[in-house]
């Protein structure tokens, strides 16, 4: 393929996701601002620039998987708005926004990205660390018709489900809502193993009544936050991430801060932002967010 793919943020997500590129024969031009993040691209075929803006001239396509919207506006525009990737990139290239960041911030690199010249899909992930490696991450985008059509092969190459779900913006209102699922129902889980404990069940018992019956999901046949039924789950690795506290309290942040917004009731989901906002604060930003069952059994009486 002869498609040249700038990848900006090789971080836990972003280094697999340039790898498994790099493995569907893209040519991919990475940076990133910790040095080993760009080392362990490199050994996995990512040629590396010493610069955001060094790695996208030239490119077909630029991939932003970053932290924060604030981030990834300083990198579209520069950070004192000299012009940044927009500007070193040729025009008409396509830009895939990758990260979590809020609708409002995806907007607006949209724009940014217009005014410049340049296209722009808003692409967030689901799928953690784990879906990452594997390439079975979901992407929800948003954006033109035309320039989805174009990045579809593109996120095909890192996932496994590819959604186009409006215009711009779309991808991180689907993800944000998706998110705000996935806090409320790990906590809902953790709750029911926690009492679960409490009236003598066992772990495997509860687990194989409640996967095969309503209380099926994703937080528990996937991502189940005991040792013992689901072997791949970050539970029997100590809580190591997959999914981290600190991350699915920003990402719930982001939700709340959607649903003010749009003033949108919704007390489960604020609850569930103060919930993992203080399990972050309180030792869980480095533990996978599952690990909020150990908080849910400290806090138990009895």
């Amino acid at each position: 393929m002869s498609t040249r793919i700038a990848f900006i943020g090789l971080g836990h997500m972003g280094g697999p996701m340039a790898a498994n590129l790099v493995k569907a024969g893209y040519q991919v031009t990475g940076f990133d601002v910790v040095p080993a993040a760009n080392e362990a691209a490199r050994q996995n075929g990512v040629e590396t620039a010493g610069s955001a803006e060094a790695a996208a001239a030239g490119a077909a396509v630029v991939i932003t998987m970053l932290q924060t919207g604030r981030q990834v506006l300083d990198v579209y525009s520069g950070r004192d708005g000299s012009g940044g990737a927009l500007a070193a990139a040729a025009p008409g290239t396509l830009f895939l926004e990758c990260s979590t960041i809020a609708v409002e911030d995806a907007k607006q690199a949209h724009q940014a990205a217009e005014t410049a010249g340049q296209r722009c899909l808003d692409a967030p992930v689901s799928g953690g660390v784990v879906g990452a490696v594997a390439g079975t991450l979901t992407f929800m985008a948003g954006g033109t018709e035309a320039d989805f059509a174009q990045a579809e092969p593109i996120l095909q190459a890192m996932g496994k489900r590819i959604v186009h779900c409006g215009a711009a913006g779309a991808g991180q209102a689907a993800k944000v809502c998706n998110n705000l699922i996935l806090g409320v129902s790990m906590i809902a889980v953790c709750e029911a193993f926690v009492l679960g404990e409490k009236l003598g069940l066992e772990h495997q018992t509860l687990f194989d009544v409640a996967s095969n019956a309503s209380g099926q999901c994703w937080a528990l046949t996937t991502n189940c936050p005991v040792p013992g039924p689901v072997p791949a789950s970050p539970a029997n690795r100590d809580y190591q991430p997959g999914f981290a506290g600190a991350l699915m309290a920003k990402d719930l942040g982001l939700a709340l801060q959607a649903l003010q917004a749009t003033g949108v009731t919704a007390e489960l989901g604020s609850r569930a932002a103060e919930i993992y906002r203080r399990f972050a604060e309180e030792g869980g930003a480095d533990k996978d967010f599952s690990a909020i069952i150990n908080q849910i059994r400290e806090r138990s009486q009895g």
